[in-house]
This record gives structure tokens, sequence and C-alpha cells, in this order.
């Protein structure tokens, strides 16, 4: 099963330096696009099987910290956690295994607690497909989304278990 996981998340990370870096991508719910974000450490990786689809769940330093040490209700201000998210399919050449295929966006969670008191601490953001388009349809979509999560602060990922090598 480990095999199959590290071949899983390989693939993702694979994928993820051919998204554009967002230099010239505009705000999306007045939030800037979080450039560099492709190189920041997994938190965890999630499927969605009601809309088939694969997620790596990424953060910042601060937020990857918080995750580290299990720090994560509530998420300290500072923390921001993108999700890439791809559609699902099978590999050709090995049955078991679904990866990523088509893009189709990446959204952001940005922690600030003063800031984003009005959006219970955090700003909501979403760039859709391979050119990253600005979702601007207003933070009540993701919050609503969000609501069965409140008491996690609004966060559905728990963190994978990573080892503790010193």
């Amino acid at each position: 099963m480990k095999s199959k996981t590290s071949f899983f998340v390989s693939l993702i990370l694979l994928g993820l330096p051919i998204i554009t870096s967002g230099a010239d991508i505009k705000q999306s719910h007045d939030i800037n696009y979080p450039n560099g974000w492709q190189k920041w450490a997994s938190i965890a990786v999630s499927h969605r099987t009601d809309n088939n689809t694969i997620r790596i769940i990424l953060g910042n330093d601060v937020a990857v910290e918080a995750a580290r040490v299990g720090r994560v209700n509530p998420w300290p201000d500072g923390a921001i956690l993108g999700k890439v998210v791809w559609k699902d399919i099978q590999l050709d050449n090995w049955e078991e295994a679904i990866v990523p295929g088509q893009f189709v966006h990446a959204e952001f969670m940005l922690k600030d607690s003063k800031k984003y008191s009005k959006t219970y601490g955090w700003g909501w953001a979403r760039w859709v497909g391979q050119d990253q388009k600005p979702f601007n349809k207003g933070a009540q979509v993701c919050i609503s989304c969000h609501t069965p999560v409140k008491d996690r602060d609004w966060v559905f990922t728990d963190p994978a278990q990573f080892p503790n090598i010193k």
C-alpha cells in the first residue's frame, strides 16, 4: 500500500511545475495570487469520489509547521492552505492506480483572524483552469461548502502523518 501511495503522491508532485507561476494573474476575492505555492510542502492528499477529483493540500511554512505539530484547531494566523485539484483518471498501464488527469483549479485559504473576521478568520480564493482565471463568485460559495467543518476552524483537511526523523 505504501508503494502505491508514494507513487500517487509522486505523480501529483510531478504535475505541479507545469502550472503557471501566477505572475500575470489577477486577484480572486480581493486576494493576490500566492506566487511560489508550487514549492510549498505537502500537508495531505485527498480523493473526492463525488466529483472524481484528486487533490494535494499544500501549505506555506506557517501552515506546514502547524500541521506537523497538530496546531490546527484553530490554525495560526499567517497560515495559507493551498488545494490543487485535478480530475482523476485510471493509469493506463497500472489498473489499480488513480492519478491526476486534467487540471481543474487551485484554491487557497489564508488565515488572518482580524483581516478576515467577517469570513470566520479566513480569506478564500480560487483560480480556475490551466490559465488560472479568477473565480470571483464571492467567499460565501466557499463558506457554504465548508460549513460542515466550522467546528474544525472551517478546514476539511486532516494533515497526513509524516515520520519524525531527527
